[in-house]
């Protein structure tokens, strides 16, 4: 009989280190938000699926995290606002809880709730300059439903099902109280408090494994030395002075082990290195520490091969071996795609839908490849859930049944694998690379990037100089010096990835500059504690803010000919632009379909160009369609079909979309073009209007731009073309 097809899943679980090890504070709230909405379920989906057997990977720096929150003990500014009385908060305390406490999915997490989609609309519906003119019109108790309905809306759907008090205030929905808050805060924290014993349960009796990441998560390979970065991409420009300290990948991995070991009883088996970065230099550090496996991406293996992955990526599918004086690490390499599709495409579809595409795909996988054994599925374990209904609970319980039940499936984690598949494919190098590209480019070799890696080592330069028990904590030697502790604890802090990532082009978030403070606070940190003075270019922001996508105003009024061709160059050379390529998601979601958006104006119309990555008429069936989303006095949207050159515009009346009467036109050819009538939309000018992009295929969406919140644009005046 044939050998079932072993599913592994790995969930990574990480936040970055977002307390100042210093002075004891949070800088922003996603451990804790993240804790009682995802950190819980997923966990918890698990144990009520007794068929599930999967491998969660659990950041250190995370988990300290976690217990500093459980305790009680994390001092963090959104919580400290959550829990404060309406009447004592001030001004400012107001206009805070304004601009932050709707940062959630508004399709998945606002919307669905009818009291915090009125507060939404009541604070000006994110719309950038609303929120202190919304002040006048949000009362004491609006602002209490506004701080329950922030932490509530983040709960996750397995906490609601096992912790009745979230259901009980859902249902109440408005005109919270005092003690309503306070229950709601004491149950999350309770909530917390159960998740590190969860996961520890469920690996004691064989339903999970875990695995866990260098320390503070930490680009390995690049801590060994930053110039490996050239071999994917020969012409980078890299940091003048090279960061080359491989025993800072050591000390980041032995930490872990430790750390992990002290916390679950048991020492890990298995690393999934931040990122899936590797090198042969990170990972022979991995084996000389003992570990018995790791993963990469698919991408790093076709760089490894000669051949490439094979005709059917059938290269994939098996576990290697990877060997290196005389130690073996055992190696997978992730399904790029079929993680990806539960990542970024599964959350619009229908769950029973996205499952059964998914188990198809597994079937095919097994019936193409023979003698396959495992197919790695390694993604994010947080932040593709708010993005699902109901949190990807549906999607999860019935993925995990219907492959136990689909007959040559099975769900195994890593460490089972390796018992059941005693072959290994062989491989004495691999490709440098990481699971974006099989490259290091997010993490260095942009203007800002290398500015962090310069700023990186000459704090550890001069902290190595200066202190003697610093120099030995980071050659991994006990030290009984509190000061070079956390002074070393903050370089390391300084070490993790995450700040790179937020670092240059590739990447927006509307907190980039808090990720840049805590970056140069982590390095401050070091020179005070060492009773150095603190260079001056640490005291200034590193990281440029610039919208997501933004690359120029309309400059002059446009009327281009809709033809969905370029017609004449000059036509869109006044519009303004933005890069879709850099609206995708952050994390990665692969090349995009689409690739720039142009608008801009005449007295009459406003008009938008959309550029796909190729001809949209190759791209597009006739059964797809852009639709262009824009909030204005209300929500409206024009659906472009390829088929038809001219329609009506859309306006949202009730639960749905109703004709407005008010008619646009547009052609899809090479490109898309579009021209709707002003007048009815009520834009003046100066007004500033909000608009997003979807595609949407088969019946279903299958991209968006911006990935999460929509673009501010705005009408300009007749004095447009002087300014």
């Amino acid at each position: 009989m044939t050998a079932p097809l072993c599913v592994s899943f790995l969930w990574h679980m990480h936040q970055p280190f977002y307390k100042d090890p210093v002075a004891g504070e949070y800088i922003l709230p996603w451990t804790y938000l993240h804790a009682i909405k995802d950190y819980y379920d997923m966990p918890a989906i698990v144990e009520a699926s007794p068929e599930a057997r999967v491998t969660f990977n659990l950041v250190p720096s995370l988990i300290e995290q976690l217990l500093d929150y459980a305790a009680g003990t994390a001092v963090d500014p959104f919580l400290v606002r959550g829990k404060m009385a309406p009447a004592d908060l001030g001004e400012d305390d107001r206009l805070f809880i304004l601009e932050n406490f709707f940062s959630a999915n508004r399709q998945r997490m606002i919307e669905p709730n009818p009291r915090y989609l009125e507060l939404f609309s009541l604070a000006g519906q994110g719309m950038p300059g609303t929120s202190r003119r919304a002040l006048r019109r949000l009362g004491d108790q609006e602002i209490l439903d506004l701080q329950v309905w922030f932490y509530l809306a983040w709960t996750g759907e397995a906490a609601r099902r096992h912790f009745p008090v979230f259901g009980e205030l859902i249902r109440k929905g408005r005109g919270f109280t005092a003690a309503d808050k306070e229950l709601l805060f004491e149950t999350q924290r309770e909530l917390i408090g159960r998740i590190v014993p969860l996961y520890r349960r469920l690996q004691e009796e064989g339903r999970i494994e875990i695995s866990v990441t260098p320390y503070f998560h930490p680009i390995l390979p690049l801590l060994c030395d930053t110039e490996i970065a050239k071999v994917a991409l020969p012409r980078a420009h890299l940091p003048r002075r090279p960061y080359c300290h491989p025993g800072d990948a050591r000390v980041q991995v032995k930490k872990a082990l430790s750390y992990f070991e002290e916390l679950f009883g048991a020492r890990p088996r298995g690393m999934w290195p931040a990122e899936g970065a590797v090198s042969d230099e990170a990972l022979a550090i991995m084996a000389q520490e003992g570990l018995c496996w790791t993963a990469s991406d698919e991408g790093v293996l076709a760089h490894t091969l000669p051949a490439g992955l094979g005709r059917e990526r059938e290269a994939i599918y098996h576990p290697y071996a990877f060997s290196q004086e005389g130690r073996d690490l055992g190696m997978f390499f992730r399904d790029h795609l079929l993680s990806d599709l539960i990542g970024f495409t599964y959350s619009q579809w229908d769950s029973e839908r996205a499952v059964q595409d998914f188990v198809s795909r597994l079937q095919g996988v097994r019936q193409r490849s023979h003698g396959s054994r495992v197919v790695p599925i390694i993604m994010d374990g947080e932040n593709a859930w708010e993005y699902f209904p109901v949190n990807g609970y549906p999607f999860l319980t019935r993925l995990y049944r219907a492959i136990e039940k689909t007959p040559g499936l099975e769900t195994a984690t890593f460490c089972e694998v390796l018992e059941r598949v005693p072959e290994r494919r062989a491989l004495g190098h691999v490709h440098p690379g990481s699971w974006i590209n099989a490259n290091f480019a997010i993490w260095v070799g942009h203007r800002e990037k290398n500015l962090g890696w310069e700023d990186l080592e000459k704090a550890r330069r001069r902290a190595v100089q200066e202190s003697r028990a610093v120099a030995g904590l980071l050659e991994g030697r006990e030290v009984d010096d509190p000061a070079a502790r956390l002074a070393c604890t903050s370089l390391q802090a300084a070490q993790g990835s995450d700040w790179f990532w937020w670092y240059g082009d590739d990447h927006y978030s509307a907190h980039a500059l808090g990720f840049d403070l805590l970056f140069r606070s982590h390095l401050m940190n070091v020179y005070r504690l060492l009773g150095l003075t603190v260079p001056d270019e640490l005291l200034k922001p590193i990281k440029r803010q610039h919208a997501p996508g933004f690359v120029r105003e309309p400059s002059s009024s446009i009327t281009p000919a809709i033809t969905g061709a370029v017609t004449d160059y000059f036509e869109w050379l006044g519009a303004g632009l933005y890069d879709l390529t850099k609206l995708s998601s952050a994390m990665h979601a692969g090349e995009g379909t689409l690739q720039s958006l142009y608008y801009g104006f005449d007295r009459d119309h406003l008009y938008f160009r959309v550029d796909g990555v190729h001809s949209l008429e190759k791209v597009l069936g006739a059964a797809d369609h852009l639709v262009i989303h824009l909030s204005v006095r209300g929500r409206w949207r024009v659906e472009l079909d390829p088929g038809r050159g001219e329609g009506e515009l859309q306006i949202e009346e009730g639960a749905g979309w109703q004709p407005s009467g008010t008619g646009a036109r547009w052609q899809v050819g090479k490109i898309a073009e579009a021209a709707l009538p002003l007048a009815p939309l009520g834009l003046l000018p100066g007004d500033g209007f909000l608009v997003s992009l979807f595609l949407e295929r088969d019946g279903a969406e299958s991209g968006r731009w911006p990935v999460d919140g929509e673009l501010l644009l705005v009408c300009p005046g007749e004095g447009m073309e002087p300014e």
